[in-house]
């Protein structure tokens, strides 16, 4: 079992799921965080015990030897009576935790840091951004203020605060002084002995045009060090009030900052050296689409369609290793099961199996397994078998698995990224497969948080939400909200918000009274306006009011104004139920297909459901029942994140065909 060690903040752990991990008690933390600060080495039983204990009781070593059982209780659950425990070991006269760097957060966070200052200012925000988000407190905080203690809390307090600073830098380096500004004022109001950090936040203000500010701030800082400290600010600090006050040119890098400058110097440079019709450029076209993509809106839209150009301008030039690189390198992450233009989805797919046919038969592995995953992905919401796909819908669950299984074999977390959201889009064969979409998302947190993949760290947390949301877990599920917004705050990705917000109406709907949770669908609608995403906005609205009429016992309303979209054949019956129709509803049901099998599968059967049982069609209810069944411990149309019809089994017992 792997276990995921942190202290940064209250001592804690977490299995491979992500689930906390059960720690008795203030004295198990205690002997926890003892070992981890011994990084790997034996702490002999006598040190231990006189570092817990003020006091030691009589029976100290024989209590000690109980912590130690119950937390490889808790840490190895699944290790067999009599096995030799693997993670927290006894060597000699004591105990040792064998933990890797990657699996303790005070480990992974001191890399982080070290590594920092090599890396482009970017990607440095990036890294550090995400590092200090994971700290949940203060270090070691529900451990008592040893001596053993002090000197690492110590510790990990200079590293954060030089995190903080290097990323400041990085920021400023990148033309975001304005950015920088109330980070740094909130930081040198809890470390005021920062020097360093008066320094970058007068500097931040500067380059944000308030030099009246700046030079406030290095005055302040010349107070509070002497009040507070003792001591006078250092040369650097003197320095920089003296270059403020002649507006030093070296201060200020230039109009625009320098991220506007080397943007502008690198496009040039590229626009120079790269000839007009080099596959270079289609490599690059598609790689900025990529990032385009997840902006949203306009952004989005534009994306798409020059993505496609660039696709179509790769196979001209007749040579398939670069066309499978420009298909492949476009893995933005998908977690609607809907394509928003679905004749130019069928198009790139055709594309994609017109390379992977071209491709020489030895090698190119990695970019076969980018052709399967894309073919898996953009084969999103095909029709369902007893339609006139099922070799469509068999092909892309196909294509999902050896994509998956090439990642595997390659042992290459970007591409078992893009693998396994092929995968999930690929798991609708049934009703009420909700778990296996759970350990998807929860391998997807997992992969990605080892390759720093951001959008694919969300996606694994936006597939928990729904999942979790299935079962009616709705704890987890604002756990991975929570965790998808706090990443896409840090890291500029507003389309997040716009499945959060729907998330959230949704919880709304159901604790809420009626008035609250139709104003919060109102709003997750508006959030909808201009996000770029057509094939989950359309027809969503009224679908979501009509389930809140629903679960509140409410008569569907009957708006010809309304436009149901996809949902408009199977929620049709039922309208027509609501408005006295029985014989069009009748006949509406008459023959009707199964609905696309994605995220919305249940809710459709089970609106379909609910018009059969009251028009008394057996023939329907039975192929309603069929497919409901498994799904019976589920709630329908939850799987979604967005909506809920309330328990599938509660139109099951209203069926009268299941008992039958």
């Amino acid at each position: 079992m792997h276990v995921d060690l942190g202290v940064l903040g209250p001592v804690a752990a977490w299995d491979a799921e992500g689930e906390p991990v059960r720690l008795r008690g203030p004295m198990h933390r205690a002997v926890l965080a003892r070992l981890v600060v011994a990084r790997r080495r034996v702490v002999p039983v006598g040190r231990l015990v006189e570092d817990l204990w003020d006091e030691p009781p009589t029976e100290a070593v024989s209590t000690l030897r109980t912590f130690v059982a119950a937390l490889r209780r808790a840490l190895e659950p699944d290790r067999p009576p009599r096995a030799q425990p693997r993670l927290l070991v006894t060597e000699g006269p004591g105990y040792a935790l064998k933990a890797v760097d990657e699996d303790v957060d005070a480990w992974r966070f001191e890399h982080v840091v070290h590594s920092a200052a090599d890396l482009p200012p970017t990607e440095a925000v990036r890294r550090l951004t995400e590092a200090l988000g994971r700290w949940r407190g203060p270090a070691y905080a529900d451990v008592a203020d040893a001596p053993w203690i002090r000197a690492e809390r110590a510790r990990l307090t200079d590293l954060e605060c030089r995190a903080v600073e290097i990323r400041a830098e990085a920021r400023l380096a990148l033309g975001g002084a304005a950015k920088a500004v109330p980070e740094l004022d909130t930081y040198i109001s809890e470390h005021p002995w920062r020097e360093n950090g008066w320094h970058l936040l007068a500097l931040a203000l500067y380059r944000s045009g308030r030099q009246a500010d700046a030079l406030s701030v290095v005055r302040r800082a010349r107070s509070t060090l002497s009040d507070r400290m003792g001591i006078d600010p250092g040369p650097r600090l003197r320095r920089l009030e003296t270059d403020l006050l002649r507006q030093a040119d070296h201060l200020d890098p230039g109009p625009g900052g320098p991220a506007a400058q080397v943007w502008a110097q690198a496009a040039a440079d590229y626009e120079r050296a790269v000839p007009f019709s080099a596959p270079a450029r289609l490599e690059s076209t598609a790689g900025l689409m990529r990032d385009l993509a997840v902006t949203g809106g306009t952004g989005l839209e534009a994306a798409r369609r020059h993505r496609v150009a660039a696709v179509a301008a790769a196979e001209q030039l007749g040579d398939p290793e670069i066309t499978a690189r420009v298909i492949g390198i476009y893995d933005v992450p998908a977690v609607w099961t809907r394509s928003d233009d679905p004749e130019q989805a069928d198009w790139l797919v055709a594309a994609a199996e017109r390379t992977l046919r071209a491709l020489p038969p030895d090698g190119h592995d990695a970019a076969r397994c980018r052709l399967l995953a894309t073919i898996a992905v953009e084969s999103r919401g095909t029709p369902p078998p007893d339609q006139a796909a099922t070799g469509e819908r068999a092909r892309a669950f196909q294509a999902a698995g050896q994509a998956e299984q090439l990642a595997r074999q390659l042992d290459s977390t970007p591409l078992l990224a893009f693998a396994l959201n092929g995968v999930f889009m690929q798991t609708f064969q049934r009703a009420g497969l909700s778990a296996r979409r759970d350990a998807i998302g929860a391998e997807m947190i997992a992969v990605s948080q080892r390759g720093d993949l951001v959008t694919y760290e969300i996606l694994g947390h936006l597939i928990r939400l729904q999942s979790r949301c299935a079962v009616s877990d709705f704890a987890g599920a604002d756990r991975h909200a929570n965790a998808a917004d706090r990443l896409a705050e840090r890291h500029d990705i507003p389309l997040v918000k716009v499945f959060t917000t729907w998330y959230r109406a949704l919880r709304s709907a159901a604790t809420r009274p009626l008035a609250e949770a139709e104003t919060a669908y109102r709003k997750a609608g508006a959030a909808l306006d201009g996000a770029g995403m057509p094939g989950l906005q359309h027809g969503l609205l009224p679908l979501a009011e009509l389930s809140l009429r629903l679960r509140h016992g409410l008569t569907p309303l009957t708006n010809a104004e309304d436009d149901w979209g996809p949902y408009e054949t199977w929620v049709r019956p039922l309208l027509l139920v609501a408005a006295g129709d029985v014989r069009s509803a009748r006949a509406s049901l008459e023959g009707l297909a199964s609905p696309p099998r994605d995220l919305m599968f249940e809710a459709m059967w089970c609106l379909t459901a609910k018009a059969a049982t009251a028009v008394g069609d057996r023939d329907v209810m039975t192929r309603a029942a069929r497919h409901l069944r498994p799904a019976a411990a589920e709630l329908a149309g939850a799987q979604s994140g967005l909506l809920d019809f309330g328990p599938v089994a509660q139109f099951l017992d209203d069926m009268p065909v299941v008992s039958d």
